[in-house]
């Protein structure tokens, strides 16, 4: 008996065996090296699943790299990592035109965002410009370079991470790049009894090469084919008319300015498929709908300025939200 069946015990209408195995083991590899981070490893795996790109933010230490950068390993794929920095220009990241000398004709050099999985590491230390480079391959997977267009490899996924914006040296990212993130993950600090852990899982390691611990357990084929399996899970209409109510409210709710838009309800319904693949379901549940909707919404909408001046924040009013709507049975 495999620990798929063990812990399922219900009989699902699509065979979800091999994801949730193959999910598993993914987890097992990053924890090898990541000590907590859970939210954050399965806020990742779900965007991969929902086929989205995820933004992670979070003071510098707190494993935000290293873990994409794990999670990205675990899987056999062309996987490109791009710094960000104040003088990167959109053509480093997409590629350009260049003269080929022999044939005196212009031959397109493809950039690093030709890749399956792209790590863009503190991805707010550049400026709007070259973040426009990445407007059109994050939302239609696809680059267009001197009137050519030039499709992304399947998958394409986008990790990006980020320091808080208060830290010096950093630009506030477009609103509507930031619209096309599905999920904004917030990493917090360990509490002391991960902090200690980690602090004994560092000295038993020594001079060990950490990454070199994490294996690759999944192809990019079987993450595409996973991908399309997500389609297919159950939503009931109640679980549509939960997620349209939830939408609906941010944009009546008096503490915001901002309401979510109809890409955030499609967001909402596809990493909530994920979420409930991942937990080996065929089907959407309530609670796969709270779980991903602090990660879909927390960008998407904007406090007023004087809930924001009295320290509120966009989560504490999501919650208020939430907690108003009556739960589908």
């Amino acid at each position: 008996m495999s620990e798929f069946e063990k812990y399922m015990p219900f009989e699902n209408r699509l065979d979800l065996t091999v994801l949730y195995d193959k999910m598993a083991a993914v987890k097992a590899e990053v924890k090898k090296v990541i000590v907590g981070q859970d939210q954050l490893l399965d806020m990742l795996l779900i965007s991969i699943l929902a086929s989205g790109h995820s933004l992670i933010e979070g003071l510098p230490g707190v494993a935000k790299t290293l873990s994409a950068k794990l999670v990205s390993k675990t899987i056999a794929s062309d996987f490109k990592r791009i710094q960000f920095t104040p003088d990167l220009m959109p053509s480093d990241v997409t590629g350009s035109s260049i003269l080929d000398l022999k044939t005196n004709e212009f031959i397109f050099k493809r950039g690093p965002i030709f890749a399956n999985i792209i790590l863009i590491d503190e991805i707010n230390r550049a400026p709007a410009k070259t973040q426009a480079s990445l407007f059109e391959s994050m939302a239609e997977r696809q680059v267009t370079v001197d009137g050519e267009t030039y499709f992304l490899p399947t998958p394409f996924i986008v990790f990006a991470t980020q320091n808080p914006i208060e830290h010096e040296g950093t630009y506030r990212l477009p609103e509507a790049q930031l619209d096309r993130f599905l999920f904004k993950i917030d990493v917090h600090y360990p509490d002391q009894e991960q902090e200690l852990l980690i602090l004994k899982e560092h000295h038993l390691q020594k001079a060990q090469d950490k990454e070199a611990l994490v294996q690759q357990v999944v192809s990019s084929q079987e993450i595409a084919d996973f991908q399309r399996l997500i389609k297919s899970i159950y939503v009931h209409d109640e679980i549509l008319v939960y997620i349209a109510h939830l939408i609906s409210k941010t944009r009546n709710n008096p503490n915001l300015t901002l309401g979510a838009s109809p890409r955030a309800s499609i967001a909402i319904l596809e990493s909530a498929k994920a979420s409930a693949a991942l937990n080996g379901r065929d089907f959407v549940t309530p609670e796969d709908i709270k779980k991903v909707a602090f990660a879909v919404l927390g960008h998407r909408v904007m406090l007023t300025p004087e809930k924001e001046m009295e320290g509120f924040t966009t989560d504490y009013i999501i919650d208020q939200i939430i907690a108003s709507i009556e739960i589908p049975r």
